[in-house]
Parts: structure tokens; sequence; C-alpha cells
């Protein structure tokens, strides 16, 4: 079947709640699909990791070290097994993007067996863009072996700010045309390995004195600037054909004067990013428990008005049950249209089709000792 006329007939098979859930991923709790957590009790209604996906039609889910989710490869790739098989048999009619944030340095969530690689600025330095694009494609083929297709990385940012809390030396760097070529290579390298890069963090995170973990830092560059110094690693990404673009809670009062966070932002979002570098891919939130994007809105706005600004993917909401109910409440009030809703869908099926997810969305656990050098279990 052609991709087009898959996702056509998918599209129109399913229901407002499932393509509602299609836009979330979200974080579950526990180191295997059917272990039980209150924590998933009181943020889904429901106690395993699996009946999370079932109830919700997640999109996708994303994991996390403190959420239980990684361990040895072993143990995620059964995890992300159990993960595709509960969303299968709870008549899901598309794979479950597993998504994690696995960088270079310090900067991951799975750590050895998993390769170790140096910083972004220190696999930079040496200005091998065929080294980074190598880098990526390990990373790439070590978490497609374990079930994860999706990784939140590489960092675009071009880190120009000394006292920047929370980007530093996961950037590739200072200069932008530096920046540029390493975030180019890096999406190459995961692509090659069929998982989706997420070039982050749009419109540029580099010139920051606050971490959006905790506040909604201002970005004062003018528009020239930004043009000059924040867009060319995205427009290198852009051209490399990168399958996802996340974006920043941050304000950049010069490219959107309200002040509110670029993610919420339909200047930024589809101004900026959709028509003015002509992106045409799916683009992903941050993470919607972060106070960067929180100090407006009650948490069951923000997601509707991330949607409104242009958004596709809703990432690790802090209340889904809400969160996701208030979208669907949104499209039958007729706030939203179901047309709004799924252009996203599109997008983000198509994603998952050209990334061999909705062909092949195991893992081969047979295959891992080989890929982890039999290191796998300790």
């Amino acid at each position: 079947m052609e991709p087009n006329s898959w996702v056509d007939s998918t599209i129109a098979a399913m229901t407002l709640e499932q393509k509602v859930g299609q836009l979330f991923v979200a974080y579950v709790t526990g180191s295997s699909a059917d272990q039980v957590s209150a924590e998933n009790v009181a943020r889904f209604g429901v106690g395993t990791p699996a009946e999370a996906v079932a109830r919700f039609h997640l999109g996708g889910v994303i994991y996390f070290a403190w959420s239980g989710n990684v361990s040895t490869p072993v143990q995620i790739a059964a995890l992300s097994n159990g993960l595709q098989r509960a969303n299968t048999v709870a008549g899901g009619p598309v794979p479950l993007s597993i998504a994690t944030d696995q960088e270079t340095g310090a900067s991951v969530r799975i750590g050895p067996p998993a390769s170790v690689f140096p910083e972004a600025i220190e696999l930079a330095a040496a200005d091998d863009p065929e080294a980074t694009r190598r880098t990526y494609a390990i990373i790439g083929r070590e978490l497609r072996a374990i079930g994860i297709t999706t990784d939140y990385a590489p960092v675009a940012d071009v880190n120009i700010n000394p006292e920047n809390p929370v980007i530093g030396v996961r950037s590739f760097g200072a200069d932008p045309d530096l920046v540029a070529r390493h975030v180019a290579a890096a999406v190459h390298g995961l692509q090659s390995a069929a998982v989706s890069a997420t070039a982050k963090h749009f419109p540029g995170h580099g010139d920051t004195a606050e971490d959006s973990h905790t506040a909604l830092p201002v970005v004062d560059h003018d528009k020239e600037q930004w043009a000059r110094v924040d867009a060319p690693p995205f427009r290198a990404a852009v051209a490399a054909g990168v399958d996802a673009i996340m974006t920043a809670h941050l304000s950049f009062p010069a490219l959107d004067p309200s002040g509110g966070p670029a993610t919420l932002s339909r200047e930024v979002i589809n101004g900026l990013l959709r028509d003015e570098l002509g992106y045409s891919g799916v683009i992903v939130t941050d993470s919607l428990r972060m106070a960067g994007v929180r100090t407006r809105h009650p948490d069951e706005e923000i997601p509707i008005r991330a949607i409104e600004a242009g958004a596709d993917v809703l990432l690790d909401p802090p209340h889904p049950d809400v969160q996701i109910r208030s979208v669907v409440g949104a499209v039958r009030g007729g706030r939203l249209t179901e047309q709004r809703i799924d252009e996203s869908i599109r997008r983000i099926l198509i994603m998952k089709w050209e990334r061999g997810v909705v062909e092949h969305p195991y893992a081969d656990e047979a295959a891992i000792d080989a890929i982890f050098g039999g290191r796998t279990r300790g």
C-alpha cells in the first residue's frame, strides 16, 4: 500500500478520541507494560502502562529513568514490545511512537551498555560532520534495537550566552554555521537508522540566562539577529529532512510581541517555522510539565492553544486525562475543527510510515546482544 492511501484510509477510520490521543506523547510509570503504579492511577485512572496506552489511544510514550522505564536493553525492549502489543490489542490503528531524549555526554536517558559519546560541544570541536553523523547513526541503531523510534535530539540551539543554565555543552557551539553543519549531520545519522530526529528548541534557546523548566526565559534578539544567529541550524535541519522540530517555552518579543511562550505562538510556529522556513513536518512541543509554558494559562487550556498555534504533538502532559479530554471537548464544542486535528494526524502518520514504524513497530529482542556487544543484562 502507498503511504498516502494508508494515511487516508487510517484517518477515515479513526474516531475523534483516537485522533486526539494520537497527538499526545506521555510518560508512563513502570519497567514493564503490566506493572501497576499508583502514579499511573493518579494520572490516567488505570494502574499499568498498557492500560494507559489503551484507554487514551496515545500516539506515543516517552521514556525517563526516573519513571522506571529504562535499565537494561533487554528490559527496555520488552517494555517497548509490551506497549506496542497493548496498543494493537486495544484496536489502536497506528503503532506507538516510543521516544526518549538521547543526546550525548551527560544528556542521555539510557546509559551503558549503550555507547558513550562526548558532549555535543566536544563533538563539534573537530568540525568533522561525518564523525557526528556516525555518532548519531550508532545512537539511532541502539535506540531502534530496543524499540525506541523517536529521539528528541539533536539540540539546534546556538549557545552564545555563557550563563545559559540549560543548554551549555548540549549545543554544538556558538557559531551558527558550525552548529548548522552538525545538526544536519546528526539528523542524517539518526534517520539513517530508522529513528526520527527532532531539532530543538525552536526558535532558539541559546541566549537565555533562565531555565524554561522553572521560568519563562526572554530572548531579546531582534528579527535580524534571530535570522543570523538562531535560525541557521533550524534551516539546516529542515533542508536535511528532519522528521520533527521541538518548540521552546520562551518569550521572544521581536517574533511575537505578546510575550507569551513560543510554544503557544501562532506567529512563531505557523508564521516563522511553517511559512518562513518552509517546514512541513511534525512540530512537537517541549514538555508541557515545564513551568515556562504554564505561566499564563491553566493546564487544560495549554494543549488547545498549542494546537491553535500549529503544534502537532503535545509532549509530556502533566494531567493527560484532563488535557486529552479538554482537546476532545474543544473539537466537539467547535473551538477546534476536526479538519485541524486531521492536519496534525496526517503529519504524524507520514512520519511513522516513513521511519518504518508502521511496518516494523517491534524490537527484535533476539538481536539485542549482538548490537550491544553482549552486555545487556548486568
